[in-house]
């Protein structure tokens, strides 16, 4: 497998997540429906944020290990831990701050084609206003691990081992299918539907980052890179879980408990594709 076959194939591990995303189209007018989707979505951010925090801790602790051994100094430890604990804070918190950032009013003059979207969305009742956001907070989350993912594939494929990286490009896809539906969970609670622009950006942010990872993954290998990844990742799935929950207690919580069950149990099916896959 050549190198531009390898990024070309980490490109269609990534946007098999707008598979799932034309969800966002659907409106429900039942609350309980709702409250299910709303907590699929969670459910699966829950087993993400799980897998995701063992793949980040796992090089940390290695360099600790090694570090005690005598085999490598401590220097790798301290760096390893110093970007884990900034990734990870960075990520929970960044996600806090950025919205008050974007809300700040423009003194500066703009065009009639920008004026006319911040009007659109003044006029979106504030629910779904919110509902956007978080699922564009979401697709960030899960566009961080991905770039991990595609950091896989590139780097099993300039390894040379060939058959690892094809079969890891299968298991993705399929993974990165079900993180579609992840992103537009929060927009099934507050029955908002998505513009296709909307969700054309939520998918270009969430599934990019493989294809961008298997280009990087490619040129060199840096554990550092991938452990900075995971933590940002970590921290900004943590984050949204705390955002969905309260919708889904609002609607109901019975309906949200059996949606986190069939969520997280989703996420623990694909993710066996991957361990048979070798990944």
């Amino acid at each position: 497998m050549s190198t531009n076959q390898t990024i070309v194939l980490g490109a269609i591990a990534g946007f098999t997540i707008f598979l799932g995303l034309p969800i966002g189209r659907l409106q429900m007018a039942s609350p309980r429906g709702r409250a299910f989707l709303n907590a699929i979505s969670a459910g699966i951010l829950v087993f993400l944020l799980f897998d995701i925090l063992a793949h980040a801790t796992e090089p940390v602790e290695e360099a600790m290990t090694q570090a005690k051994d005598g085999v490598t100094a401590w220097g790798e430890f301290v760096g390893l831990s110093l970007v884990y604990v900034l990734g990870f804070g960075v990520g929970l918190v960044g996600l806090l701050y950025a919205p008050r950032l974007w809300r700040r009013p423009e003194r500066t003059s703009i065009g009639p084609g920008a004026m006319a979207a911040v009007e659109s969305e003044l006029q979106k009742p504030a629910a779904q206003a919110a509902a956007l956001r978080v699922g564009m907070s979401i697709a960030t989350g899960i566009g961080l691990h991905n770039f991990s993912e595609g950091l896989a594939i590139g780097q099993a494929a300039k390894s040379g081992a060939v058959s690892l990286a094809a079969l890891l490009i299968v298991g993705f896809a399929l993974h990165n299918a079900t993180e579609g539906f992840g992103i537009v969970g929060p927009l099934a609670a507050t029955n908002t539907r998505a513009s296709w622009g909307w969700l054309g950006l939520a998918g270009l942010v969430g599934g990019g980052p493989t294809f961008l990872g298997t280009v990087v993954g490619t040129w060199f290998d840096s554990v550092f890179v991938f452990v900075g990844c995971l933590a940002l990742a970590a921290g900004a799935i943590l984050y949204v879980i705390g955002e969905l929950l309260p919708i889904g207690r609002r609607l109901s919580w019975e309906i949200t408990l059996w949606g986190l069950l069939v969520g997280f149990l989703l996420g623990v099916a694909t993710d066996l594709i991957l361990v048979a896959a070798g990944g």
